[in-house]
């Protein structure tokens, strides 16, 4: 096992069979010790967001598998709080893809001359870079099929998959009686060129509420699996 990478949230490691090892990070994404989804910095660790990520990923990825739906995931060790996955080529250097259900976040402080806070919204789909140094930037279904990162055909099966993927999601977090605001996923190619989804489902990535009130990454992963 070789390590190849150090994100903000997980380690990566290069197993001897060719695929990969994600092990999961108690750190969280967000500003003065506040969880925030949309943060591109770690702001604080919260015991347990290790096993909780791939607890939630794990459920997650496997309802997506059964509606067909490809993905990188092959399986996951909650105690060990990793997850084995399939080699991917990223996008660029990585995009993410959000599905907005609320005017929440970034959408809303983008946007708060034209909406309210909390205002729905109908699958709303952005895509923005990996680029801490640059905040993220949103960029375009123009811009990336003249930057060469996306054809037009692969950015609209991009939007669609997500629209689904998130869909499977809020339901599965309706039926416990929460909301999903909004959620941030990643998307990359197999060697034949096949866009899968890729990296986690959890509380890390998405703004979930209940009776009004934000659900933290933990508190999520219980109310789903407990």
């Amino acid at each position: 096992m070789r390590h190849v990478y150090e994100g903000k949230t997980k380690s990566v490691y290069e197993l001897d069979d060719g695929n990969y090892l994600l092990r999961f990070k108690d750190d969280a994404t967000g500003e003065n010790g506040k969880f925030d989804p949309g943060s591109n910095t770690v702001g604080l660790s919260i015991e347990g967001m290790g096993k909780g990520g791939v607890r939630l990923t794990k459920f997650f990825f496997e309802r997506i598998q059964e509606a067909g739906i490809p993905t990188h995931y092959i399986s996951a060790d909650v105690e060990n709080a990793t997850m084995t996955v399939r080699a991917v080529k990223v996008v660029g250097k990585g995009i993410e893809v959000i599905c907005r259900f609320r005017a929440v976040g970034s959408f809303r402080k983008r946007y708060g001359d034209y909406c309210t806070e909390g205002q729905p919204l109908d699958a709303f789909v952005e895509v923005t870079l990996k680029d801490d140094e640059r905040g993220d930037p949103p960029i375009t279904k123009d811009a990336l099929v003249m930057l060469g990162l996306l054809s037009g055909e692969e950015y609209e099966s991009l939007k669609v998959l997500t629209q689904r993927i998130a869909g499977i999601v809020r339901d599965e977090i309706a039926k416990k009686g929460m909301e999903l605001y909004d959620i941030k996923f990643e998307f990359g190619k197999s060697a034949d060129g096949q866009v899968l989804l890729i990296d986690e489902i959890s509380g890390g990535n998405m703004r979930v509420y209940k009776d009004g009130e934000r659900v933290g990454p933990i508190e999520l992963t219980k109310l789903m699996l407990d």
